[in-house]
C-alpha cells in the first residue's frame, strides 16, 4: 500500500511562513516615518572647544584641565596661566607641573604656527613632559586666538641658544 501526500504538510509549511511575514511586517511599520538629513552642528572631533592647559596627571601623562572662564587675549596669557600651576582641587586630583615657569620666555603665533623664545636657554633644555605641557597649551591656545585653526595642527618651535627645536604638535605628547 503507497501512501500519498495531502496538501497538510504544504498548507502547514505555508501557513508557518505567512505568520513569519506578518510578524516579520508588524515589527518593521512601527510607525516611525524615515526623514531627510538633518543637520547638527559641526562634527564631533577628538578635542574638545575652549581653552584648556596641560598638566601632569598621577601616571606621568599629559591631562588637559578647561578654563572656560578665562578670557585669553594673546599667547602669553595662556603661559601665564600654565605657570600659575594647577589649582588647589586639581592638585587634589594628583596633577602637577614638569616645568618651571621662566618668566623670559617670549610667544608669538601665525595660522597655524607657533614660536617659544627663551634667550640664555637651549633650544631643547625642557623635559619630554615641560616640552608638552608648553606645546599642547599653546596649540590650543593658539587655536582659540586664530579662528579657524584647530590644535592638532598647530606646530610650535622652540628658540634660544643654539639650534632650534620643534617644530612639535601636541598629538605626540598625548599618544600612549
Amino acid at each position: 500500500m503507497t501512501r500519498t501526500r495531502t496538501g497538510a504538510g504544504a498548507t502547514g509549511a505555508s501557513v508557518t511562513f505567512a505568520v513569519a511575514c506578518g510578524l516579520l511586517l508588524s515589527l518593521t511599520a512601527c510607525g516611525v516615518q524615515p526623514t531627510g538629513v538633518i543637520g547638527a552642528g559641526e562634527s564631533a572631533t577628538g578635542l574638545t572647544k575652549g581653552l584648556r592647559i596641560y598638566f601632569v596627571s598621577r601616571a606621568g601623562r599629559l591631562e588637559g584641565v578647561s578654563r572656560p572662564d578665562q578670557r585669553l587675549t594673546d599667547l602669553q596669557g595662556a603661559l601665564k596661566l600654565l605657570g600659575s600651576g594647577p589649582t588647589a582641587e586639581e592638585r587634589k586630583e594628583g596633577l602637577t607641573s614638569a616645568m618651571d615657569y621662566p618668566p623670559s620666555y617670549d610667544v608669538q603665533g601665525t595660522g597655524a604656527r607657533v614660536v617659544l623664545r627663551n634667550p640664555g636657554s637651549p633650544a631643547d633644555s625642557l623635559s619630554q613632559l615641560a616640552t608638552g605641557q608648553l606645546v599642547c597649551t599653546l596649540a590650543r591656545a593658539q587655536s582659540v586666538l586664530a579662528k579657524g585653526v584647530r590644535p592638532d595642527d598647530v606646530q610650535v618651535t622652540f628658540e634660544g641658544d643654539g639650534p632650534t627645536a620643534g617644530p612639535y604638535r601636541c598629538a605626540a605628547y598625548l599618544a600612549g
